[in-house]
């Protein structure tokens, strides 16, 4: 169904050249035998004259003017979320793959218009979930797949970082609903994936939100889950920790064990325990690693699967449905917190 890249690199350009960006930039180098980075696009002027002069590269303050003048296999939008969509929609309309950062999207109905536009014109649409790869967390997905927990009865996730005003007053399009998302939508987005891709389909979704910063959106909140397997959960998110980011954690029970990983983002497993022992509970403290970066180490990993994707060497291992799951996630618990009431899953039958 999708076009395989074969006996040559891989042709990528970045669009938007901002805080993300780097992450991607890094994970093109280290992939450099199989992709090449062949242009740049952001509407910062300065910042687009930055880019072109480091990676010697084409660049353009238009997405459409660079989908026009050169030749690119991949589009990766390090945009603001809001703007996903249409870019999406406009690449597919060139026959240009993508690959966006997280949120795919703010609104549940944009998410699923670029599904069907990337599927319409046959190319692939990637969501990036790199903490996924993270080695504490493929630990811990290896555990459940092998059914060590038995039965889980409840999961608590804590997301106590910090984002002062100066944060969200770099850019205009910074905390609004339209552009950005709060902190579920923004900050805690790969949190909330963790809710669907290790313990499964969520039923019912709970949450209260509160807003202390000047912006449109949360800073702060609290979401009750219930999952179609009868595991009962909670997620606590905030930006207004005081001095620094404090913790990024996911806690596990289960009938048969316990498992807690910690850290700022989930980077230090504090507690595993089975009934059963196996041979890899001993790599658990090699799994531990230090981060000054709530991002993680999961972008070049990420770009692997894609890379084999794209050659037809694998399936991917975050498409835009996959995305969808977490997007939806996040516009139940905003449905619920505007008003008040308990938000069922699927949105859409």
């Amino acid at each position: 169904m999708f076009p395989i890249i074969q006996n040559r690199k891989i042709r990528m350009a970045i669009v938007g050249c901002g805080r993300i960006s780097k992450n991607h930039f890094g994970s093109i180098e280290k992939h450099a035998e199989n992709v090449e980075l062949a242009a740049v696009c952001d509407n910062d002027a300065d910042v687009l004259a930055q880019h072109i002069e480091q990676y010697e590269v084409p660049g353009y303050q238009n997405f459409e003017e660079l989908l026009k003048s050169e030749q690119i296999d991949l589009a990766v939008l390090c945009t603001p979320s809001g703007i996903h969509p249409d870019q999406a929609v406009l690449a597919a309309k060139y026959n240009v793959h993508v690959m966006t950062e997280k949120p795919m999207a703010t609104r549940w109905q944009d998410g699923v218009r670029m599904v069907r536009a990337c599927d319409e014109a046959k190319v692939r649409l990637f969501v990036v979930k790199q903490n996924r790869r993270n080695t504490t967390l493929q630990l811990l997905k290896r555990a459940i797949n092998e059914k060590r927990f038995g039965k889980i009865y409840m999961v608590h996730l804590n997301v106590f970082w910090t984002r002062p005003q100066a944060y969200y007053d770099q850019a205009k399009w910074r905390g609004t609903w339209e552009f950005d998302g709060g902190a579920f939508m923004n900050q805690a987005s790969h949190y909330v994936d963790l809710l669907d891709w290790l313990i499964g389909p969520v039923d019912k979704v709970q949450a209260m939100m509160s807003t202390t910063r000047d912006i449109e959106v949360e800073d702060t909140g609290v979401l009750n889950l219930r999952w179609r397997s009868g595991a009962l959960g909670s997620m606590s998110v905030t930006m207004l920790t005081y001095p620094k980011n404090l913790e990024g954690s996911i806690t596990i029970l289960g009938e048969k064990g316990t498992v807690r990983v910690g850290g700022v983002a989930v980077n230090d497993i504090q507690h595993w325990e089975f009934d059963e022992p196996k041979d890899y509970d001993a790599q658990i403290y090699e799994a531990n690693y230090d981060t000054t970066s709530v991002y993680g180490f999961g972008h070049p990993l990420y770009y692997k699967n894609v890379i084999e994707t794209m050659r037809g060497e694998a399936e991917p291992e975050t498409d835009g449905r996959e995305g969808l799951k977490s997007l939806e996630l996040l516009i139940a618990a905003y449905l619920s917190a505007r008003d008040g009431n308990t938000v069922s899953l699927p949105l859409e039958y």
